[in-house]
């Protein structure tokens, strides 16, 4: 592709909690190292707006919050696009991807490419559909029961029995040991996200837990994969490092999984190990956060969906290399008061190749 790719990329964060977005950038120019990024932010403070790394962005706005819906989404990027006409939208945040799909038709009248999600698989993937998903591609899920006021959620759990996890429909999770722990995490899961909120049993067996990034390609089949073993865990419980396993029955629960979906684009499925098996504990419809340790050893994800979406050809990645280990480091960033103002007031754009800077109006 001779073009200069212009590519929005949200999702830009990365502490204790890491975001996809910083990862998903660097991927992506290991392939298209010309590619103009411009970042989609919800937080002028969100780090990955002021790296000058291979992972930063040429321009950043900042976006309304998703809870604002699909109008105000596409009237910020229809406004972004009068200074950097985008070509590809690839959104990194979970909670981002319903007003997304909504969108899928204006995307297209306006010539923007994003992920060719369904809404039927993005929703048959969800935490309170994730059992019955599991029932049908014949992949173990632990018991699941979905409640939408305190007392169920007592029910539930009595029913599954301690301990279990109650989690939100969207993000968070908490472990639950006894009757008097689930008015505190259900109202805190309730307050941050809504309803409802899932009871998950939790796994009993050797509790290692496994992740692992894909690209499907929207008929049931996989242009590629990479499965690791998390070996370092944050305190939120994400993988700060990992080593890629060959293990073919978690090979072949993920296949299962995808056929199912006829999953079309990333995706990031989450294991624990039990007793009988891998089980299914989560199904995220976006990249990961570790997303570019694969991009580093032959498996460049992201890079194979921009090539999807420009229906370029897709040859299937190669096998990760198992033993191959990643850890996340963390480095401090050096920044100007200067570009937080001038984010704060609705975009900063530092074409860092030259430097320049614009303002837009401030985002309501």
């Amino acid at each position: 592709m001779t073009k200069q790719l212009r590519i929005a990329v949200s999702g830009l964060h990365r502490g204790d909690n890491p975001q996809p977005g910083p990862a998903v950038i660097r991927s992506i120019r290991r392939r298209y190292p010309s590619a103009q990024i411009i970042g989609l932010s919800y937080d002028p403070l969100e780090s990955g707006i002021f790296s000058k790394s291979d992972d930063g962005v040429d321009a950043a706005f900042l976006m309304p919050f998703p809870n604002k819906g699909p109008n105000a989404l596409i009237e910020r990027l229809d406004e972004i696009s009068q200074i950097y006409p985008l070509d590809v939208v690839i959104p990194c945040l979970d909670s981002e991807l319903p007003n997304y799909l909504d969108l899928s038709d204006e995307f297209k009248s306006r010539g923007i490419k994003t992920p060719l999600l369904t809404k039927k698989s993005f929703d048959r993937r969800s935490k309170e559909n994730l059992f019955q998903l599991g029932k049908a591609a014949g992949v173990r899920v632990p018991r699941t029961i979905v409640v939408t006021d305190l007392m169920a959620a007592h029910k539930a759990c009595e029913k599954i029995g301690f301990p279990l996890f109650l989690k939100g429909k969207q993000y968070g999770a908490g472990r639950v040991t006894s009757p008097a722990e689930v008015a505190y995490v259900f109202h805190s899961l309730m307050a941050a996200w809504g309803g409802p909120v899932i009871a998950q049993s939790a796994v009993h067996g050797s509790g290692d837990e496994y992740d692992v990034i894909g690209l499907g390609d929207g008929r049931g089949g996989l242009l590629g994969s990479c499965a690791i073993r998390k070996i370092m865990l944050t305190g939120n419980g994400k993988a700060f490092g990992g080593i890629v396993v060959a293990d073919p029955a978690l090979q072949e629960s993920v296949e299962k999984i995808i056929k199912k979906l006829k999953w079309w684009g990333p995706f990031e499925l989450e294991f624990v190990k039990g007793k009988q098996g891998h089980e299914l504990i989560e199904m995220n419809p976006r990249f990961p956060a570790w997303t570019d340790f694969p991009s580093q050893i032959g498996c460049n994800l992201p890079a194979m969906l921009v090539d999807m979406l420009f229906s370029l050809p897709v040859a299937p990645a190669s096998p990760c290399e198992p033993g191959r280990m990643f850890i996340r480091h963390n480095l401090d960033l050096v920044g100007d008061i200067s570009q937080l103002a001038e984010l704060s007031n609705g975009s900063l754009i530092r074409d860092a190749r030259p430097n320049l800077l614009q303002s837009l109006e401030p985002v309501n």
